[in-house]
């Protein structure tokens, strides 16, 4: 059955089949979800709530949002973050037909832009667990936004990750950076919020690579599914296109800690992306392979979560110093605005949590 939209708000069947008897005028509300017009403090829906300004939600990490030691992805986690943020402006009242544009922006035909992300990870929820996300806005110096994360366990509140981002306003049509309207700056202060998940005084700006790079992969083609309402690329899969140039043998004993992301232009459906990765200093994986096996050898028959383990001085005994890689997407064969994002990652070694046999 086809529907179409009249003028009455009321989808209408405009084709149908010999089996059908009669013709159904079917109310919009009745196929989709009103997008709030004021603010709701409840969302039964996505388990949402609005506390002291902040929006917390509860989620439970699902089957294909770990990965095969049962952990949640770091994918899995940014796309938890991007969903926190917008339901929170859905839940707020102020969320237009756009990727999380308020009605101000929509009619000065502003869209956000992130400029700047910061994630630090210090445990990952497994599967099953049940989580709570707090995201909250801020003011980012006269014309941008921040908006944080919270990231915790809903049994024990011990806090998994904290997030902070920076974001800018640019014109839909110029593709140019735009000053904050007043009319969308009363839509949003009243949200405003001064305490942050992650505090950075001087941020240090990240290096850019050249194709000297040591790991380098080319030839990298979004897809259909990886692009957002926006028809860009999503920031996600920004991510893992950086991750996929790290080695395997790295990533079988070392798990992402932090990563910051510095934003320099849009990827779209048609560019084509070459991933650049260099490492800090030069890894050894023999030694990686040897201290991997050794902390195995020495963890077997232990079912003790990683905080008890924390707690009685053990983790310390296994834990090495953090390795770092620096980042960069960029357009292939474009001379001119070739850089996409610039990132750094940091890694620690694995020390495994599971209350249950991997």
């Amino acid at each position: 059955m086809d529907l179409s939209k009249s003028n009455n708000n009321v989808a209408t069947k405009t084709s149908f089949s010999p089996c059908d008897e009669t013709l159904y005028n079917i109310p919009m509300s009745q196929i989709r979800q009103n997008i709030p017009t004021k603010k709701q403090l409840v969302d039964t829906y996505r388990q949402g709530i609005i506390v002291e300004g902040a929006y917390r939600q509860t989620v439970v990490i699902r089957s294909y949002e770990v990965g095969p030691d049962k952990v949640a992805t770091i994918e899995s986690l940014l796309n938890l973050l991007q969903e926190t943020a917008l339901n929170h402006v859905w839940m707020s009242g102020l969320l237009s037909d756009g990727f999380g544009a308020t009605h101000g922006m929509m009619k000065n035909n502003l869209i956000w832009v992130v400029s700047r992300m910061q994630v630090q990870i210090d445990h990952y929820p497994i599967w099953g667990e049940v989580i709570e996300i707090d995201t909250w806005v801020g003011a980012s110096g006269k014309n941008g936004m921040r908006r944080d994360w919270q990231i915790r366990s809903q049994a024990t509140g011990l806090v998994f990750a904290r997030a902070t981002s920076t974001w800018v306003m640019m014109n839909q049509q110029t593709r140019r950076l735009s000053k904050m309207p007043e009319e969308v700056r009363a839509e949003i202060s009243p949200w405003f919020i001064s305490k942050q998940a992650i505090k950075e005084e001087n941020p240090t700006k990240i290096q850019k690579l050249d194709d000297t790079a040591k790991y380098v992969l080319s030839n990298l083609k979004p897809k259909r599914s990886d692009l957002d309402m926006n028809h860009h690329v999503n920031n996600v899969k920004y991510v893992r296109w950086m991750l996929e140039t790290i080695p395997d043998q790295f990533l079988e004993s070392y798990q992402l800690s932090s990563i910051v992301l510095e934003y320099r232009r849009e990827c779209g459906s048609t560019d084509i992306v070459q991933s650049l990765c260099e490492p800090d200093e030069e890894v050894l994986f023999d030694d990686v392979d040897h201290q991997h096996k050794r902390r195995i050898s020495v963890l077997h028959g232990f079912s003790l979560a990683s905080g008890l383990l924390e707690a009685n001085g053990l983790l310390e005994s296994f834990s090495q110093r953090p390795f770092s890689y620096t980042h960069l997407l960029k357009i292939k064969e474009q001379i001119k605005n070739e850089e996409i994002v610039r990132g750094r990652t940091t890694w620690k070694r694995k020390i495994s949590s599971m209350p249950f046999p991997t």
